[in-house]
């Protein structure tokens, strides 16, 4: 419309034009400024970095200060000689930019290799800032390679990248090389304040680090973004109104979502995670902005780290209130949960399950007991008594179907739940006997029933409701075959009882014969205790002793055959066949 002004982007408008007003680049903008106060100036510099941090605008600084006539002290450009005002107009003849996206062949180097050939009008150097110089090509390259390692004095080349490593090492080999860092938070927040005050924009803190975070340490993103939001918002900037405009997901939910992980409650949190997804937020973002909350949380828990959170100061408040309710178990196991569900979500078949997965483990991570389908199925947590070790958690992954091995460890005692034993099925009962010689493969809800009969036996036996029957031979034999029955889970075990014969002393004690010593140290370690509470309880007698002795092996037949000639021996003894076989092919035993 005739007589409306036009409008500049902040990106343009703020753009730095000397080396103070470069902004998270000091030491590269103080090593270009010693080098044209020493008047060591190389004649190729290559700057590289990420985007929007200031590569272009410090080519352009360097380029204006070493043909200005007149310095400032600081060494930046005076802005007011004609080198100066004929670049600011777009006029000069003396610093060139070319876009290597867009000439990128072999003709456009050969052209730009005939103009360096000029000397400057005004000035003492020709310099050419060369943008996004990995797109020549790689004959273009090799047309520039003579020019750029010994070019007329006049010239200075500036070459500008986002990708280094695109750039030919006989290139990087001839160029001084800046890298470009990423812009702080810290430092984006304060440059948008500056800039929200000479526009007379009111603008929350909170909303100002939303806008840096979101910028990902590129200053010309944040400045789109800041003018993304006064369009959304007007002259005055909420931090609710910023997380609307920019989809971002506010800090909050997080933070409800960690307090239900703590207190296991995995509907609620289902709940919220739906309300998230209405909202129109991608699933992958919210499960990676959930690690990102963790390691904060992390972060937090260790003064000397918590420097390194790039939050608001009210949010970095509410960030130590819920680290200190947040152990560092739980958060190295919530990472690990988080990082392998963002690993596998692309992989899925089913994403928003996946995630809805992962957020159930995680409320599980301090929830002391597993809800079953019925009573029977879960393991509570014992409770601590005086003079007794806290028993250990049995954590046990659902939908799985384990195969249980003879490490598996004892179930420690419980007091909470106290059962007769008479009206109690025995363990033999509840679960089939294996087949010999194969895996033994068993369903989670019956290893939770068989560890919780097991509890309650000990508790019987600590109650009194055990008595003190005078013990019976016959009767100890069968209790014997039932306590491998019982044991079924654990084939060595069960084998182990089957293969041998109680013997009885006078004192109340049952020898459990085994055959060394080191089968004698692992069951006394992991299953002595629940092999004698069920006798006790079967044998209806409190005062059993249970003691394991290696004895002997006597029976020549059992001894286990290990060397190839051994097993060929016993063949050709055991059957004639193999031996006749033997010597009618003529075969050697080796």
């Amino acid at each position: 419309m005739p007589g409306m002004e036009r409008f500049i982007v902040s990106a343009r408008k703020y753009r730095p034009d000397s080396f103070e007003s470069l902004i998270g680049q000091e030491n590269i903008a103080t090593t270009l400024k010693n080098s044209i106060t020493r008047k060591q100036l190389a004649h190729a510099y290559l700057f590289c970095g990420p985007r929007g941090v200031g590569k272009t605008s410090t080519a352009r600084i360097f380029a204006k200060t070493i043909n200005c006539l007149d310095p400032g002290e600081s060494m930046d450009p005076c802005g007011k000689c004609e080198s100066c005002l004929s670049f600011a107009e777009g006029r000069s003849y003396s610093i060139h930019e070319l876009d290597a996206a867009s000439n990128n062949s072999v003709d456009d180097i050969r052209q730009l290799n005939e103009l360096v050939r000029i000397p400057p009008q005004i000035g003492k150097y020709s310099v050419y800032i060369i943008d996004e110089v990995h797109m020549l090509s790689s004959s273009a390259f090799n047309a520039f390679l003579k020019t750029l390692e010994e070019p007329p004095a006049h010239a200075i080349f500036i070459l500008a990248t986002t990708e280094k490593h695109k750039i030919l090492p006989t290139i990087l080999s001839r160029c001084q090389t800046y890298d470009f860092n990423r812009i702080s938070v810290e430092d984006i927040v304060k440059n948008l304040k500056d800039i929200a005050i000479k526009e007379g924009v009111e603008i929350e803190l909170e909303a100002l680090h939303v806008i840096a975070q979101k910028a990902d340490g590129a200053m010309r993103d944040a400045l789109t973004i800041f003018d993304q939001a006064v369009a959304f918002c007007g002259r005055t900037i909420s931090y609710d109104k910023v997380i609307s405009s920019l989809n971002v997901l506010d800090y909050d939910y997080y933070i409800r979502l960690t307090n239900f992980f703590l207190e296991g409650k995995h509907s609620e949190a289902l709940l919220i995670f739906d309300e998230i997804l209405s909202k129109g937020f991608n699933s992958l973002h919210f499960i990676g902005g959930l690690s990102v909350h963790f390691r904060d949380l992390l972060i937090c828990k260790d003064k000397s780290t918590i420097q390194l959170l790039e939050l608001a100061p009210s949010f970095i408040q509410k960030y130590r209130e819920q680290s200190e309710s947040c152990s560092i178990a739980f958060l190295y196991d919530a990472l690990g949960i988080t990082s392998a569900c963002e690993a596998g979500y692309k992989s899925s078949g089913h994403q928003r399950l996946h995630i809805e997965i992962a957020l159930i483990r995680l409320c599980r991570i301090n929830s002391p007991a597993w809800v079953g389908d019925s009573a029977e199925s879960k393991i509570v947590e014992p409770a601590k008594r005086a003079g007794e070790e806290p028993a250990k958690k049995i954590d046990i992954e659902p939908t799985k179907t384990v195969s249980v091995q003879p490490e598996v460890q004892a179930v420690q005692e419980s007091s909470e739940e106290p059962a007769a034993p008479a009206k109690e099925k025995s363990l033999a009962e509840q679960a089939p006997s294996p087949k010999e010689g194969s895996a033994v493969s068993i369903s989670i809800k019956d290893l939770i029933k068989s560890a919780g009969n097991s509890t309650k036996a000990a508790s019987a036996v600590r109650k009194g409701e055990v008595g003190t029957d005078v013990l019976d031979v016959e009767k100890l034999s069968d209790v014997w075959k039932k306590m491998a029955e019982s044991e079924s889970q654990m084939p060595r075990l069960s084998t182990a009882i089957n293969q041998t014969k109680p013997i009885f002393r006078e004192d109340n004690t049952i020898i459990f014969p085994v055959k060394n010593d080191l089968q004698k140290n692992w069951i006394e370690q992991n299953c002595k205790a629940r092999l004698l509470e069920f006798l006790k309880v079967n044998l209806n007698n409190r005062e059993l002793k249970l003691d394991l002795e290696v004895t002997a092996d006597d029976d020549p037949q059992e001894k286990k055959m290990y060397m190839p000639e051994e097993k060929a021996k016993f063949l050709m003894d055991s059957y004639p066949e193999v031996k006749e076989m033997q010597n009618d092919l003529k075969l050697e035993l080796k």
